[in-house]
């Protein structure tokens, strides 16, 4: 980090070194349910971008639920966090230092996000059977997908709010 970068980031009190907090400012209060959706938002891109892949290949291996949707989940993870370990490499951080940011900011998220929508599409009947092709497939994972963001907002909202979660990434931004 060079010298003007962390003087400007020490002056106001924010940042030191690294991005870490120099002071404990307690809970921020009133976190935006406009931050707290974006942040979800955020967490279900990588989400269905890994969970769509893994049900792809699962299918296309002709493995069984159990496989498919270990990898599928697997993937909504790694998707996940790759999306802001990107990001924060991009301001500057290091691969470590970044692995750290990712797996603060997201995995709380990224969890309560794969808990509920796969385990609304193991509740539709006939959901964990169905192909690529059928209605029911996407129906059923774009609706667990929606039901998610729905649970996780209020979630991240709540871990913003007190300076988790996503507002660990914000100082990066």
């Amino acid at each position: 980090m060079d010298r003007s970068a962390h003087h400007s980031s020490t002056a106001h009190g924010h940042a030191g070194v690294h991005g870490r907090s120099t002071h404990h400012h307690g809970p921020t209060v009133g976190a935006s349910w406009s931050t707290a959706a974006k942040a979800t938002l955020h967490c279900l891109t990588g989400c269905a971008v890994g969970e769509i892949l893994g049900m792809v290949i699962g299918t296309a291996l002709m493995w069984g639920n159990v496989p498919t949707m270990v990898l599928a989940i697997a993937l909504a993870f790694v998707f996940g966090y790759s999306f802001t370990l990107f990001a924060v490499r991009r301001a500057g951080l290091d691969f470590k230092a970044a692995l750290k940011v990712a797996l603060a900011a997201d995995t709380v998220s990224i969890a309560v996000m794969e808990l509920v929508d796969n385990g609304i599409i193991a509740l539709v009947p006939g959901a964990m059977d169905a192909h690529l092709s059928d209605r029911l497939f996407w129906t059923s994972i774009l609706g667990g997908f929606a039901i998610a963001f729905l649970i996780t907002t209020p979630v991240n909202k709540w871990m913003i709010g007190r300076g988790k979660g996503h507002a660990v990434v914000h100082a990066y931004h």
